[in-house]
């Protein structure tokens, strides 16, 4: 939000990067990795960025709030995309088997960390989890970009984290639907002629260049060929024709909810029963022990 303001206040009056750059004794690059929220300014160069773009003391009151101690960082073939999602006006996506990041609530990202197999510390597990829900702060608000998701219906069904962490989830879900500028759609199992083979995301950038991104075991793959981006701009479009309106979608997710809901009363029950079930057994032990005397106070 901070790089945003710089961004907004810049187009305002005018001013290029290479100008703000100018201005403030330093390259472009500069400029557009403090817009992009990569580069924590000194505050002397706060100042004199409010001072030149005429914001009052937002800027300063909008430094004081940002966590720059927050070390949050992402793979390096991962940075990439990173920087070109920061900057989007529209994404598009299709994810299957885990919950797209930009629509994972803290609970299901925590969870998805903490039990991967090359899980590190707890401390390594929340700084990943804070990476991970920093990347939303530009799309989960109103008027924000363009986001539509297209949920294979795996990322329903596959449980992360037990039936409270999912209920969670679902509520999240049903919760960021009601965005404007959020748009999701289940692709069920049955019935689908167009396949995606792995999670995809469509990006369009402010200039109208369009990207497409994909992951395979080992890496991200970021490519702006126009031919590259038109076939999959095909096959999503496709998959989408064949997925459940936005409204059945989000019936399925209520009903998903509603089932993680009885999931987690049943397993509260269980749990209840076993500590239950405990408990009368060591009163039995302890009744059905060897009986031992009482010790005696010496005699004075």
């Amino acid at each position: 939000m901070f790089g945003e303001e710089i961004r907004f206040a810049r187009e305002q009056m005018g001013y290029t990067q290479e100008d703000l750059g100018k201005f403030l004794h330093c390259d472009r690059t500069v400029i557009s990795r403090t817009e992009s929220g990569r580069r924590k300014p000194p505050v002397e160069e706060v100042e004199e960025l409010g001072r030149l773009l005429n914001t009052g003391d937002l800027l300063m009151r909008l430094y004081g709030r940002v966590d720059w101690d927050a070390s949050i960082e992402h793979p390096d073939w991962f940075e990439e995309y990173v920087d070109q999602e920061a900057i989007a006006v529209g994404m598009r996506a299709y994810q299957d088997g885990v919950m797209h990041g930009l629509l994972q609530c803290r609970q299901y990202a925590h969870a998805l960390f903490a039990n991967s197999p090359a899980a590190g510390s707890p401390e390594e597990v929340e700084e990943l989890t804070r990476a991970r829900l920093s990347r939303q702060s530009r799309y989960l608000v109103p008027d924000g970009p363009l986001l539509l998701v297209i949920l294979d219906e795996s990322t329903l069904r596959s449980v992360v984290g037990g039936p409270g962490v999912m209920r969670c989830q679902m509520e999240h879900l049903l919760k960021v639907a009601q965005l404007s500028n959020v748009v999701i759609h289940v692709a069920p199992f049955a019935n689908r002629r167009a396949r995606i083979n792995t999670a995809m995301v469509l990006l369009e950038l402010p200039d109208g260049r369009r990207l497409v991104y994909s992951e395979s075991l080992d890496r991200g793959h970021l490519s702006g060929d126009p031919a590259s981006v038109a076939k999959h701009q095909r096959r999503y479009d496709q998959l989408r024709g064949e997925c459940l309106s936005e409204s059945d979608s989000l019936r399925l997710i209520s009903e998903a909810l509603e089932g993680f809901k009885d999931d987690e009363q049943r397993a509260r029950r269980s749990r209840l029963a076993e500590e239950q079930l405990q408990r009368r057994q060591r009163r039995q032990l302890r009744r059905g022990g060897p009986w031992i005397p009482p010790r005696r106070s010496p005699s004075a």
